[in-house]
């Protein structure tokens, strides 16, 4: 797998859930309501914070140790079991779209669209500490194609999510295509996960011998 792919791949199975930002995207698209500036700001944010996360990993690479650079692995790999076991306990529930609602103007969609982005804890785990600390071992230009890959996943999913949303909602509020998505992240997720245990299990080795 190129690392372009790897981190489309990465980006998409982070992405790939029911969320607030995403059901806002689903909304605006529902609306035809400033779709294109929706979808704009989400992933260009996503690109923002996906490349903050892997140069702030690069910068400070200099200053890893090899007890830093377990501990940062430990960290990732029960970033990835915690994740995992959040989609195994998955319940779906259907969700309202909140299409009737009177439209909203320009500053409010903008104020919102920030909001639900900038104001979500999970963005900054997913983009910022997963992908950079999931990339920091890689080479620089490795680093780069890492972070386009998982970029480009976010402009295509959103925009697919809100001009496709009066398509996309249907199935949204079917389970079995939750099902079916949950059971690729976890299958993806859980071999980084594994990869992850490999390299804590290398580093475990060169502290004891």
């Amino acid at each position: 797998m190129t690392f372009l792919s790897l981190g489309f791949f990465t980006g998409l199975s982070l992405i790939l859930a029911i969320g607030a930002q995403n059901i806002f995207v689903i909304e605006q698209g529902l609306k035809k309501q400033f779709v294109f500036l929706v979808c704009l700001i989400c992933s260009f944010s996503d690109l923002i914070l996906i490349f903050l996360g892997i140069f702030l990993f690069e910068y400070f690479k200099d200053y890893f140790t090899n007890t830093i650079e377990l501990i940062l692995n430990v960290l990732l790999f029960f970033f990835l079991v915690y994740f995992i076991l959040s989609k195994l306990k998955f319940r779906y529930k259907n969700t309202d779209f909140e299409v009737d609602k009177p439209k909203s103007s320009l500053k409010n969609i903008v104020l919102k669209t920030l909001g639900f982005t900038y104001l979500n804890p999970h963005v900054y785990s997913d983009t910022v500490f997963f992908l950079g600390n999931f990339s920091k071992n890689f080479f620089i230009t490795h680093k780069y194609l890492f972070g386009i890959g998982a970029s480009i996943s976010s402009f295509i999913f959103f925009f697919a999510l809100g001009y496709l949303s009066k398509l996309l909602s249907e199935y949204l509020n079917n389970p079995g295509t939750w099902k079916a998505i949950n059971a690729f992240i976890i299958i993806f997720m859980g071999s980084l996960a594994l990869y992850v245990l490999i390299e804590i299990i290398i580093n475990l080795k060169t502290h004891i011998f």
